[in-house]
């Protein structure tokens, strides 16, 4: 993922212990990692998501508390990104949370500074497949939507024009090819203006 050539790794670290923070940016510098700073995870922090850029988010904490994890919650919703947690509560429980909130690895204290990089570099691959599943079957899932209205509006023409499924899936294409759209919008209009009509 990343060489000798690739561009420094951007990590954020989130934590409100000073002396644990700069220890913590000290193995990351040591690493060749561009870290950027922050004291607590917020709304503000969401807001600024965009403009730190950061590749890796890393949360350093004695233990998560519920409002670190919602807010946790609303990155991985609105700008999902590979999130470390470092914490020394191993309650199976707060693992669980954290897991659901959006954690993508997390990490019970106690890590020598040469594994930071590696444990980042796992948990950035393991966040990149976890996207691609969910875009996969967010894809599917829109393919069998399509799919389905597709074969509703068939049925409303075959009714209508009091034609066979051939000939209603054709005309269909036909209005699609003509209007420069694609075949599940005028799916939808068919649908929608059969049920305009009663």
């Amino acid at each position: 993922m990343t060489s000798t050539t690739a561009s420094p790794l951007r990590v954020l670290i989130v934590d409100s212990d000073p002396g644990r923070r700069a220890l913590l940016v000290q193995s990351l510098r040591a690493n060749r990692c561009v870290v950027l700073e922050r004291t607590e995870v917020s709304l503000d922090l969401l807001q600024h998501l965009p403009q730190l850029r950061p590749d890796v988010i890393v949360i350093d904490t004695n233990s998560p508390d519920r409002d670190t994890l919602e807010n946790v919650c609303m990155i991985s919703r609105d700008q999902p990104h590979p999130i470390v947690m470092f914490t020394d509560d191993d309650d199976a429980d707060k693992i669980e949370q954290a897991m659901r909130a959006g954690v993508t690895s997390y990490v019970v204290k106690g890590i020598a500074p040469e594994r930071i990089k590696p444990i980042l570099q796992v948990a950035m691959l393991r966040f990149a497949e976890h996207q691609a599943l969910r875009q996969d079957l967010s894809q599917a899932q829109t393919q069998l939507a399509e799919r389905k209205l597709i074969e509703r509006a068939k049925g409303i023409v075959m009714q209508q024009k009091n034609i066979n499924e051939n000939a209603a899936y054709n005309l269909l294409r036909k209005m699609a090819m003509e209007r420069n759209a694609k075949l599940s919008d005028i799916a939808a209009q068919v649908v929608d203006l059969a049920q305009a009509l009663g």
